[in-house]
């Protein structure tokens, strides 16, 4: 078995990789859409993307290119805990830094910190925080990268220097095909798009009220092309092989104008 994620080796999504699909060859790519249309075309089996941060929301890109998928649907997630840390060349003074390379989401988990300590510094967003350990090439560039990260002549910080201490990713794992209608699954998520009219949304929330379906989330995208009208991606508890379960999302889809399932874990 093939697991696409976005790489290379070291990255958070590496972990996560390393940590839902132990046994399976982990191929990294250099992108998130690769990502998933290596699962698509069938070069992976299955792929783990960032789908939420607990400090800075939902991983946009990867909720829209899901939405654009043609038949990949999520089977699993997990939570992953972030520590980052400032990663510099041996005998760099932070003083002296004037360039910091990672991924946008840690350069976004950690701005506070950044505007704090670094407020003259160019931040610079690279493919992922593996990625960014190699901009750090003079004693003026410096990196935010994983305190799992090891490399000889690399120093990290001592401290984690997320927003938030307490910062976990939650993963989906996705694979080609369909949500089968005996899977088990504590969580469903779905999307959804209605009217543009008073009172649409709630048309489309009320089936999970009046069946007991718990939303644990839901936000909203803008739909291409179509100014002032958005997508809205909701996550609520329930069994999928419930019939009835499914029954209550054949009442949100009767409700909504567009409905697509992404998954069920």
């Amino acid at each position: 078995m093939k697991c696409a994620y976005l790489g290379p080796c070291g990255s958070y999504s590496h972990l996560a990789a390393t940590k839902m699909r132990p046994a399976d060859e982990l191929i990294a790519y250099g992108n998130f859409r690769a990502v998933i249309n290596a699962v698509e075309t069938g070069e992976c089996n299955v792929a783990v993307i960032p789908i939420e941060n607990t400090l800075n929301g939902g991983v946009l890109q990867n909720i829209d290119l899901l939405q654009a998928a043609e038949s990949v649907v999520a089977v699993e997630e997990t939570a992953l805990p972030l520590d980052h840390r400032i990663a510099t060349l041996k005998g760099a003074a932070y003083s002296g830094i004037s360039r910091i390379y990672s991924h946008e989401q840690p350069l976004a988990q950690c701005g506070e910190y950044l505007a704090k300590s670094f407020p003259s510094a160019q931040l610079i967003a690279t493919s992922s925080t593996a990625a960014s350990l190699d901009m750090v090439k003079t004693l003026s560039d410096a990196a935010i990268v994983g305190a799992h990260v090891k490399r000889e002549g690399i120093v990290l910080s001592e401290e984690n220097i997320s927003d938030g201490k307490s910062n976990f990713t939650h993963f989906l794992l996705i694979k080609r095909g369909s949500v089968s209608d005996k899977v088990q699954s504590s969580k469903i998520y779905f999307s959804v798009t209605c009217l543009h009219a008073s009172g649409a949304l709630l048309d489309i929330l009320e089936p999970m009220r009046a069946g007991g379906l718990n939303m644990t989330k839901i936000q909203s995208r803008p739909i291409k092309d179509r100014a002032g009208e958005y997508r809205f991606f909701i996550e609520v508890e329930g069994n999928y092989a419930d019939g009835a379960v499914r029954k209550v999302l054949d009442g949100v889809k009767k409700s909504a104008k567009s409905f697509k399932l992404l998954g069920a874990y």
